[in-house]
Protein backbone atom coordinates (compact mmCIF):
# COMPACT_ATOMS: atom_id res chain seq x y z
CA UNK A 1 0.00 0.00 0.00
CA UNK A 2 1.37 3.41 -0.94
CA UNK A 3 1.74 5.98 1.86
CA UNK A 4 -1.48 7.91 1.18
CA UNK A 5 -3.63 5.01 -0.07
CA UNK A 6 -5.03 4.46 3.43
CA UNK A 7 -6.10 8.12 3.57
CA UNK A 8 -7.83 7.92 0.20
CA UNK A 9 -9.56 4.70 1.27
CA UNK A 10 -10.93 6.33 4.44
CA UNK A 11 -12.20 9.36 2.53
CA UNK A 12 -13.94 7.10 0.02
CA UNK A 13 -15.91 5.59 2.94
CA UNK A 14 -17.61 8.90 3.75
CA UNK A 15 -21.05 8.42 2.22
CA UNK A 16 -22.68 10.98 -0.07
CA UNK A 17 -24.66 13.48 1.97
CA UNK A 18 -22.30 13.15 4.96
CA UNK A 19 -19.04 14.80 5.98
CA UNK A 20 -16.16 14.01 8.33
CA UNK A 21 -13.66 16.28 10.00
CA UNK A 22 -9.96 16.20 9.23
CA UNK A 23 -9.39 14.84 12.75
CA UNK A 24 -11.98 12.08 12.37
CA UNK A 25 -10.36 11.03 9.11
CA UNK A 26 -6.95 11.04 10.81
CA UNK A 27 -8.23 8.82 13.65
CA UNK A 28 -9.62 6.32 11.12
CA UNK A 29 -6.21 5.74 9.51
CA UNK A 30 -4.32 2.51 10.20
CA UNK A 31 -1.58 4.72 11.63
CA UNK A 32 -3.62 7.55 13.18
CA UNK A 33 -2.60 11.11 12.36
CA UNK A 34 -3.71 14.56 13.40
CA UNK A 35 -6.22 16.58 11.44
CA UNK A 36 -3.41 19.00 10.64
CA UNK A 37 -1.50 16.32 8.73
CA UNK A 38 -4.65 15.09 7.01
CA UNK A 39 -5.23 18.63 5.75
CA UNK A 40 -1.69 18.88 4.46
CA UNK A 41 -1.85 15.50 2.73
CA UNK A 42 -5.17 16.36 1.11
CA UNK A 43 -3.37 18.93 -1.03
CA UNK A 44 -2.20 15.84 -2.98
CA UNK A 45 -5.70 14.41 -3.35
CA UNK A 46 -6.29 12.53 -6.61
CA UNK A 47 -9.29 13.72 -8.66
CA UNK A 48 -11.35 10.57 -7.99
CA UNK A 49 -11.42 11.11 -4.20
CA UNK A 50 -14.49 12.90 -2.71
CA UNK A 51 -12.32 15.52 -0.94
CA UNK A 52 -15.28 17.89 -0.55
CA UNK A 53 -16.70 15.63 2.20
CA UNK A 54 -13.86 16.55 4.58
CA UNK A 55 -14.46 19.70 6.62
CA UNK A 56 -13.20 21.35 9.80
CA UNK A 57 -14.52 19.88 13.06
CA UNK A 58 -16.63 23.03 13.44
CA UNK A 59 -18.26 22.23 10.09
CA UNK A 60 -16.57 25.14 8.35
CA UNK A 61 -15.27 24.74 4.82
CA UNK A 62 -11.69 25.45 5.81
CA UNK A 63 -10.36 24.98 2.28
CA UNK A 64 -11.40 28.61 1.75
CA UNK A 65 -8.11 29.58 3.45
CA UNK A 66 -6.28 27.91 0.57
CA UNK A 67 -8.56 28.78 -2.32
CA UNK A 68 -11.89 30.60 -2.55
CA UNK A 69 -12.48 28.77 -5.85
CA UNK A 70 -12.07 25.36 -4.21
CA UNK A 71 -14.35 26.48 -1.36
CA UNK A 72 -17.04 27.42 -3.88
CA UNK A 73 -16.59 24.06 -5.60
CA UNK A 74 -16.78 22.24 -2.25
CA UNK A 75 -19.96 24.08 -1.30
CA UNK A 76 -21.55 23.30 -4.68
CA UNK A 77 -20.68 19.61 -4.46
CA UNK A 78 -22.00 19.33 -0.90
CA UNK A 79 -25.25 21.08 -1.88
CA UNK A 80 -25.54 18.69 -4.85
CA UNK A 81 -25.45 15.85 -2.29
CA UNK A 82 -28.31 17.47 -0.36
CA UNK A 83 -26.24 19.08 2.39
CA UNK A 84 -27.48 22.40 3.74
CA UNK A 85 -24.75 24.95 4.38
CA UNK A 86 -25.45 27.90 6.63
CA UNK A 87 -22.91 30.69 7.15
CA UNK A 88 -20.20 28.55 5.56
CA UNK A 89 -20.83 25.58 7.87
CA UNK A 90 -22.40 22.18 7.59
CA UNK A 91 -24.54 20.99 10.51
CA UNK A 92 -23.01 18.58 13.01
CA UNK A 93 -25.90 16.17 12.44
CA UNK A 94 -24.43 15.04 9.12
CA UNK A 95 -20.92 14.36 10.45
CA UNK A 96 -19.82 10.72 10.52
CA UNK A 97 -17.53 9.50 13.26
CA UNK A 98 -14.26 7.70 12.67
CA UNK A 99 -15.77 4.47 13.98
CA UNK A 100 -18.25 4.66 11.09
CA UNK A 101 -15.33 4.85 8.69
CA UNK A 102 -13.35 1.92 10.05
CA UNK A 103 -13.53 -1.25 8.06
CA UNK A 104 -11.79 -3.56 5.71
CA UNK A 105 -11.25 -2.76 2.04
Amino acid sequence: MLPLDDLWSVIRRIPPGKVASYGEVGRALRSPASGYFVGRWMAQCPPDIPWWRVVAKSGHLSIAKRSPELAAQQERRLRDEGITIVDGRVPSSIHVSFTDMLGED
